[in-house]
């Protein structure tokens, strides 16, 4: 299945900042957790999320600091701020407020659709 790129725009700052809300990473951790969590089914590219992690930073919601990664490169670190933590909390709210909504249109369409379009019912 393909995603379509508005949803995933529009889901891209809570994804981000629920990861860091479990704690520091870098970008490459950062894709391949959003790619676990996803099954497989977003698939980012780095020129999706270092955009992305540079305009959270803009904004004072995440910060970062160099380190080494094993290999001795450098190595970028992030890790929510204090208005991060403030923005998390509001991006869960207001996405669970959609999640219900969306749950409540679809429980009220049922599976009835499902079985017509397939020839059931």
């Amino acid at each position: 299945m393909r995603i379509g790129k508005d949803l995933v725009a529009a889901t891209a700052t809570p994804l981000v900042l629920g990861i860091l809300a479990d704690g520091e990473s870098y970008g490459y951790a950062i894709l391949r957790r959003i790619n676990e969590l996803s099954d497989g089914e977003l698939e980012w590219s780095d020129g999706m999320l270092y955009p992305l992690l540079h305009r959270l930073e803009r904004l004072g919601h995440i910060e970062s600091t160099w380190g080494a990664a094993p290999n001795g490169r450098p190595r970028k670190h992030y890790r929510l701020s204090h208005s991060g933590e403030a923005a998390f909390a509001e991006q869960r709210r207001q996405w669970q407020v959609v999640s219900r909504t969306l749950q409540q249109v679809w429980k009220d369409r049922g599976d009835s659709r499902s079985a017509l379009a397939l020839g059931g019912i």
